[in-house]
């Protein structure tokens, strides 16, 4: 079976850190195309950052750059995002995606065929 579980969500205050985590079973992220994304209440879903495992290069959304981390253990079949100097606005529950067998990553939920069940992630003082 399938299956993608995000954890590593909270409460933390503006200016600190967390670290999600998206442990895959039932397949092997290696060749797959990884992404995380993010939703808020009453907004669409956005995408945050993704990783192709061509190259392993990365992408990241123009208001997580320089803030955040993607990277990814194949050894472990994990996927991180590194989230560093958090702001309000990074409230939202945040999700991760494969597509498997895509060389090249994408930031649009709609190329992404499985899903994680997200991890609730709020940034308030």
């Amino acid at each position: 079976q399938v299956q993608l579980v995000e954890s590593g969500g909270g409460l933390v205050k503006p200016g600190g850190s967390l670290r999600l985590s998206c442990a895959a079973s039932g397949f092997t992220l290696d060749y797959d195309a990884i992404g995380w994304f993010r939703q808020a209440p009453g907004k669409e879903r956005e995408g945050v950052s993704c990783i192709s495992p061509s190259d392993g290069s990365t992408y990241y959304a123009d208001s997580m750059k320089g803030r955040f981390t993607m990277s990814r253990d194949n050894a472990k079949n994990t996927v991180f995002l590194q989230m560093n100097n958090l702001k309000p606005e990074d409230t939202a529950v945040y999700y991760c995606a494969a597509e498997p067998a895509a060389p090249v990553c994408s930031s649009w939920p709609e190329e992404y065929t499985y899903w994680g069940q997200g991890t609730q992630v709020t940034v308030s003082s």
